[in-house]
């Protein structure tokens, strides 16, 4: 299952996609961390067609995990060389600049 989360701002919407498993779990590897909270990323369980459709319009994403990064991609928004993982937890940010 998938999570999404989006955050209304002033400027524009922040959307924060995340497997389920993940949700209260924090990584650290190097100089890295990575905490997934329920503030954040716990938001509505969404099909995978829905989530490239949102994903397809998005202007700021936060994905995590490798269920929700397989969606990043296939969304068109991320690439393989733009993933890091932390204690082998990927994770990718996309965002427009206008």
């Amino acid at each position: 299952m998938i999570f999404v989360k989006i955050h209304k701002t002033k400027f524009r919407d922040v959307i924060a996609v995340c497997d389920s498993n993940l949700i209260g779990k924090k990584f650290e590897e190097k100089d890295l961390q990575l905490t997934i909270t329920e503030r954040f990323y716990k938001g509505e369980a969404m099909a995978e067609e829905k989530i490239i459709t949102l994903l397809e319009n998005a202007e700021n994403v936060n994905i995590v995990g490798k269920e929700s990064i397989k969606v990043g991609i296939k969304a068109g928004i991320i690439i393989k060389e733009n993933i890091i993982t932390i204690e082998g937890i990927p994770h990718a940010q996309y965002a427009t600049i206008e």
